[in-house]
């Protein structure tokens, strides 16, 4: 049974960033994001998380998903969809009528359509150009 909770520790996500192939980050700096994220989903089956997301926002008009990650043996079993179903509940409750939210997020290269089901558009397009990135090491 999977169940979902707010909260990951460093330990946990530190493991399901190794298990989808991502960047390893100092546990200090892994920990800060953590603290400092506005939203956190989890998934778990018993007591192991096999997929969690967050969110960091400016509580203004401005949020980012980021850091959507299932274990790969739990891939395609709707647990990336329970997440982002939650984590756009929470989005939605977070501003009043009259207010906007511009939500981002960037996609691995493949899971686009996965987005899309939920009203992400791709970019570029006809009014916005290309994401874009860069990784800082010093």
């Amino acid at each position: 049974m999977i169940t979902y909770r707010e909260h990951i520790t460093v330990e946990e996500y530190s493991r399901l960033r190794e298990a989808v192939g991502w960047h390893k980050l100092d546990e200090k700096q892994a920990e800060r994001s953590l603290q400092h994220s506005f939203y956190l989903i989890a998934a778990y089956e018993e007591n192991r998380a096999i997929a969690s997301a967050r969110v960091i926002s400016d509580s203004g008009y401005m949020a980012l998903i980021a850091d959507v990650m299932v274990a790969p043996d739990y891939q395609r079993k709707g647990i990336g969809t329970e997440m982002l179903e939650r984590i756009m509940k929470h989005l939605e409750s977070s501003i009043s009528e009259e207010e906007i939210l511009m939500i981002n997020l960037m996609s691995v290269p493949g899971r686009e359509k996965f987005y899309s089901k939920f009203g992400f558009v791709e970019r570029p397009n006809e009014t916005m150009g290309a994401g874009m990135v860069k990784w800082l090491h010093v």
